[in-house]
């Protein structure tokens, strides 16, 4: 499996550059037309490809032709320079009191799946985990978050199916504080079709927790399918217009062609990844590195 999960995305790029300048003497406007079509496949974003094809053309102009591998070579320096300086990887906090996580998503895009995972994550760096099951509004999520809780052995607080997920939130912060716990993790409801609903809850939310922990939630982390392509750039705009996102978790990232959309995200909206999802297995949410992902997709 290669490093992110990028080998569909990589196979689809790379193979697409390749027959672009396969056989030719000059990059002509063919090739560059070719060059972003392939961009814009792999979902790296329209400005993205806009971008890297007007630095491949300012090369021609100086060099007249790129031979495959200083064209490879030329868009993962591009795509690196896009890329530097943004904060990637897991959070650090220095605060009194736990670390409060308050994850939001749409619906299907694997949300609560990786609030399991991430407790696994955090538990193997040494820190101690409680859930919180605010998602009291769609079926099974609270039954769903449970079976995380007894998979990766971390202690859960739950009010069942239609409660007050501002009151859970603040249960499970309480305890949270009460147990000594590290980290946090809040599920919470997906209806982003209802922003002002969302709005409400997600405020109320952060209300009654800075009550008991000052400045909760401390992250707001984002979950979006990366196999959605340009939709998760969407979604990811509409929920910044809803609360202050503060990082993002790619999942379904080892089945998609699509695996730009990471670099799509970065250039629209300045949200850093935090963690990508690259399985099943509760090990398979890894943390995100920008210079390692621009490496892999060319490697």
């Amino acid at each position: 499996m290669a490093l992110f999960g990028l080998g569909k995305t990589r196979e689809s790029l790379l193979g697409k550059l390749t027959r672009a300048v396969a056989g030719r003497s000059v990059v002509d406007e063919d090739v560059l037309d070719a060059l972003e079509e392939a961009l814009i496949g792999a979902d790296v974003g329209v400005d993205t490809a806009v971008s890297l094809v007007e630095a491949v053309q300012e090369r021609v102009a100086k060099d007249k032709y790129l031979g495959e591998e200083e064209l490879k070579g030329l868009i993962r320096e591009t795509l690196l320079a896009t890329m530097t300086g943004r904060a990637s990887g897991p959070s650090t906090w220095a605060h009194l009191g736990p670390h409060v996580i308050l994850v939001v998503g749409v619906n299907g895009v694997g949300k609560t799946t990786s609030i399991g995972k991430l407790a696994h994550y955090y538990q193997r760096e040494g820190h101690s985990v409680l859930l919180g099951a605010a998602d009291t509004f769609r079926a099974a999520a609270v039954d769903q978050l449970k079976i995380w809780a007894s998979r990766v052995g971390v202690p859960i607080v739950e009010k069942g199916m239609n409660t007050d997920p501002a009151a859970v939130a603040y249960a499970a912060v309480e305890e949270g504080k009460k147990q000594a716990k590290d980290i946090v993790l809040i599920d919470t409801a997906g209806r982003l079709h209802n922003k002002v609903n969302l709005m409400n809850e997600l405020s109320k939310i952060k209300r009654v927790m800075e009550k008991v922990v000052p400045n909760a939630p401390h992250e707001v982390l984002l979950v979006l399918d990366a196999s959605t392509g340009q939709n998760a750039v969407n979604q990811a705009v509409e929920f910044s217009k809803v609360t202050e996102v503060t990082g993002l978790i790619l999942t379904k990232m080892d089945g998609t062609a699509k695996g730009g959309v990471a670099l799509a995200i970065a250039n629209t909206l300045q949200i850093p990844v935090r963690f990508v999802g690259v399985g099943e297995a509760k090990e398979d949410l890894v943390p995100f590195d920008a210079t390692a992902y621009v490496n892999t997709l060319f490697a």
